[in-house]
C-alpha cells in the first residue's frame, strides 16, 4: 500500500507541472496594463489551463501509474474521466431519476471539475491498463487486441462507477464540503493545522491526497484554482500556500545549516555538499524533499519539530491575511510571479516571516540536534569499523575492505539469502532487513541504503558496484565468520572508507543529447538511485530510437559485461556514466548492440549503442538513458537548458563548470 501511494504521488507531480504555465501566463498577464489586450489574452490562457484541473489529473494519473508510461493509458484516463462527467449532468440525473431539474441534488453541479472525480478516473485507467494491455482477443477481433482494448474497457467500468455515484455523489460531495467548511472556520488554525499535517504525511505519501482537498475543487476550497483566477476574498484566498514560503525559501534552509554545524569535524565537507544542494533547491524551487528525506527517518523527532514549524508559519501568515501563491512550490520563482496578483495581499512581508523563520529552524534544529543527540546527516555513530568484523590482511583492496563492512553490516553468511547487483547498488535479498546495521554499511562508503522489505535490501555503491559484489561473494562463498560484536574494539576515530582523489581540470564541458526522444529531469526518473541522484547529477533522454550516441568527448574507461551501461571519461577528468534503461542488467546484454570498445576514443554524437527499445518493453523494463556524472564532488555548477523537450542527437542540453 505505501509503495502505491508513494507511486500515486510520483503520479501526480505530472499534472501539477502542468500548472507553473497557468501561473506564468496569470503572473505576467496582470503585471502588464490591464487595458492591453494581451494582458487579457495571457489571463485567458491560464484560466483556460486551471479550469480543465481535473481532467489533467485523470491523464496524467493514468500515464504515471501505468507500468510503461503509455500513451494509451492517457488515453483511457479521457475516457474514464468523460464518462461520469457526461452522464451524471442535472440534465442526465432528472431524466435517469425521474425527477424535474430543479429537484435533483445542487452536488451534481460539482461533478464536472471536481479533482476528484479526476483521480478517480485517472487511477481506475491505469489500474485497467496495467491489467488489460496485452489481452489478445479472437482473429475476428483482434485489432482491438492489447493497447486498443484498454480505453474500451475504461468506458465500460466508468459507466458502473457512474452508476455507483448516481446514488453516492451527493452523500460523498456533502462530506467533502463538510469536512472543507470546518477547516475554514477554523481560519488560521485550520490552516496551521493543514500545514502540520501536510508535512507529517509526506513519509506515507498521503500528503498528496490531503493537499487535493485544500489546493483544488476537491471539497469546494480550491485555494491555488482561486488564487491564480484572481477569485475569493483578498487575504483569505492564498491562506493554505503563504506560510510555506518563508519554510521552503528561508526556514528549511536555516534548518541545514543547523544539521552542516552539528555534523562530525571529520564529515563536514560531505555534510555540506548535501546540505548546500538541498538549500539551493529548497530556496529557488520550493523542492524540499532533498532535505527532508535526508533527516526525515534518522532522526524523526527533528521531522516532527519541522511539522510543529511549518503548522506554525502556515497559522501565522494567514492569522496576519499575509497571502501568496504558487502552483509548483513555494520557491522563489513561484514567489516573484505570485506577488503581482492582484489577490495577493501584502506578499513582501512574508519574507520578513521568512527571517524569523530562518531563525526559529537554526535554533530550533540546533538545540533539538545538541539535546537530544539526533543522528542527523554527518553524526551518524560510526563506533564499529565494519572491516574489524571480518579478519582483514595487507592484501585487501578497497573492494574487499567495502565488501567487508557490508558484509558485516547485513549480518554475514547467517543473514544472507541472495546477492546480486546492477550497475551501480548491490541488490540482496536478507533473511532478515531488520538485522542489518546501517550506519555500518554506510562505513564502506556506500551512497545509500534502500531497505524494500523484511528481505530485500538495496545498497548504492556507485559504478565499481561489481568489483565490490564479487568480493562480498567470496565471503559469502567461503562461509566467512563474523567476530562476535562484543570482541570488536571500538574506535573513535574510525579509519573513513577509502576515497579516491579526484582529478579535474577547470573548464566548461558542454553535454549532448544521447538520442533522439525527449528530455527528461533526472528527478523525473522513476528510479530512486538515479532521481535521488545518489549517483551523482546529470540528465536523462527518452528516446524514440535505438540510435545511442557519445554525450561528450572522451575516452571509454568501462564497458559493463551485461552491455547496458558504459564509463566515459573526458579530457577535464569528468567521469560520466551512460546507464541504458532502468533494470535491464537482468536482461544479459541482449537489446543491446554495441558500437565501441573499452579504451576508444569518441567525440560527442558518435554512435556508441543500437538498442532494442522494443525488446526492452516487452520485458517490463524502462528506456530511459540516463547520463550522470558520478564525480560531482568537482563539479561547481551545472545548468540545463529546457527540460521536458524533443531533443535531437545533436542539441546541446546541458553545460557543467568544474572546479
Amino acid at each position: 500500500m505505501k509503495t502505491y501511494l508513494q507511486k500515486m504521488g510520483r503520479s501526480l507531480q505530472l499534472p501539477v507541472a502542468v500548472l507553473p504555465a497557468a501561473a506564468l501566463l496569470q503572473g505576467v498577464g496582470h503585471l502588464m496594463p490591464q487595458s492591453w489586450g494581451i494582458a487579457q489574452f495571457m489571463q485567458a490562457g491560464g484560466v483556460a489551463i486551471l479550469n480543465q484541473i481535473a481532467l489533467l489529473f485523470a491523464v496524467g494519473l493514468a500515464f504515471g501509474m501505468s507500468k510503461d508510461k503509455d500513451g494509451a493509458a492517457a488515453l483511457a484516463g479521457l475516457v474514464a474521466y468523460i464518462i461520469p462527467v457526461g452522464i451524471l449532468t442535472p440534465a442526465n440525473v432528472s431524466l435517469l431519476m425521474g425527477i424535474s431539474v430543479k429537484s435533483v441534488d445542487p452536488a451534481f453541479n460539482f461533478v464536472s471539475g471536481n479533482v476528484l472525480i479526476g483521480i478517480i478516473a485517472g487511477l481506475s485507467a491505469g489500474a485497467l491498463y496495467n491489467r488489460f494491455k496485452d489481452t489478445k482477443l479472437p482473429m475476428a477481433l483482434s485489432f482491438f487486441s492489447g493497447k486498443r482494448l484498454v480505453p474500451i474497457v475504461a468506458s465500460l467500468v466508468m459507466l458502473l462507477v457512474s452508476a455507483v455515484l448516481l446514488f453516492a455523489w451527493p452523500t460523498i460531495y456533502d462530506a467533502l464540503v463538510n469536512f472543507g467548511k470546518f477547516f475554514i472556520n477554523l481560519g488560521a488554525l485550520g490552516a496551521g493545522l493543514y500545514g502540520f499535517f501536510n508535512r507529517l504525511l509526506i513519509p506515507t505519501g498521503l500528503h498528496q491526497a490531503l493537499n487535493q482537498v485544500f489546493w483544488f475543487n476537491v471539497a469546494g476550497i480550491n485555494d491555488i484554482g482561486n488564487f491564480w483566477a484572481n477569485k475569493g476574498v483578498k487575504g483569505v484566498t492564498g491562506i493554505y500556500q503563504a506560510g510555506f514560503f518563508p519554510v521552503m525559501m528561508f526556514g528549511l534552509p536555516a534548518g541545514a545549516y543547523a544539521i552542516y554545524r552539528n555534523a562530525l569535524p571529520e564529515r563536514k565537507k560531505e555534510t555540506a555538499g548535501l546540505m548546500m544542494a538541498g538549500a539551493f533547491a529548497s530556496f529557488f524551487t520550493g523542492v524540499t524533499e532533498p532535505l527532508e528525506f535526508s533527516f526525515m527517518f534518522v532522526a524523526w523527532p527533528l521531522y516532527l519539530l519541522h511539522a510543529v514549524f511549518v503548522g506554525l508559519s502556515l497559522g501565522f501568515a494567514a492569522f496576519m491575511h499575509w497571502t501568496a501563491g504558487f502552483t509548483f512550490s513555494a520557491g522563489l520563482v513561484d514567489y516573484l510571479l505570485s506577488i503581482h496578483m492582484p489577490i495577493a495581499n501584502m506578499p513582501l512581508m512574508l519574507i520578513v516571516q521568512g527571517i524569523f523563520m530562518a531563525v526559529i529552524y537554526y535554533f530550533g534544529f540546533d538545540f533539538a540536534i545538541r539535546k537530544f543527540n539526533l543522528m542527523t546527516p554527518g553524526r551518524e555513530p560510526l563506533d564499529v569499523d565494519g572491516a574489524d568484523a571480518v579478519e582483514v590482511s595487507e592484501d585487501d583492496d578497497k573492494y574487499s575492505l567495502a565488501a567487508k563492512k557490508v558484509y558485516a553490516g547485513i549480518g554475514g553468511y547467517e543473514n544472507i539469502k541472495v546477492i546480486d547487483n546492477c550497475t551501480t547498488r548491490l541488490r540482496l535479498q536478507l533473511f532478515d532487513t531488520d538485522k542489518a546495521n546501517q550506519a555500518l554499511i554506510k562505513t564502506s562508503g556506500a551512497a545509500g541504503v534502500n531497505i524494500l522489505d523484511k528481505n530485500n535490501i538495496q545498497i548504492i555503491i556507485g559504478t565499481e558496484v561489481q568489483f565490490v559484489a564479487d568480493a562480498l561473494k567470496k565471503l559469502y562463498d567461503a562461509k566467512t565468520p563474523l567476530k562476535n560484536v562484543e570482541d570488536v574494539e571500538e574506535k573513535s576515530e574510525p579509519d573513513p572508507a577509502p576515497k579516491e582523489t579526484i582529478n579535474t581540470k577547470s573548464g566548461t564541458e558542454t553535454f549532448y543529447s544521447v538520442a533522439n526522444g525527449k528530455l527528461e529531469d533526472i528527478e523525473q526518473v522513476p528510479d530512486d538511485t538515479f532521481s535521488q541522484k545518489m549517483l551523482g547529477d546529470g540528465y536523462a533522454v527518452v528516446p524514440i530510437d535505438g540510435q545511442i550516441v557519445s554525450p561528450v568527448d572522451g575516452t571509454i574507461t568501462t564497458i559493463f559485461p551485461t552491455k547496458h551501461a558504459m564509463g566515459i571519461k573526458t579530457d577535464n577528468g569528468l567521469e560520466i556514466l551512460l546507464h541504458m534503461g532502468i533494470d535491464t542488467v537482468q536482461l544479459d546484454g541482449k537489446p543491446f548492440d554495441l558500437k565501441v570498445v573499452d579504451g576508444q576514443e569518441v567525440r560527442h554524437g558518435d554512435p556508441i549503442a543500437f538498442v532494442d527499445l522494443e525488446a526492452i518493453k516487452d520485458a517490463g523494463k524502462k528506456i530511459d538513458m540516463m547520463v550522470i556524472i558520478t564525480n560531482m564532488p568537482a563539479v561547481s555548477m551545472m545548468k540545463f537548458k529546457d527540460l521536458d523537450r524533443q531533443v535531437n542527437q545533436d542539441d546541446d542540453v546541458v553545460k557543467v563548470s568544474t572546479k
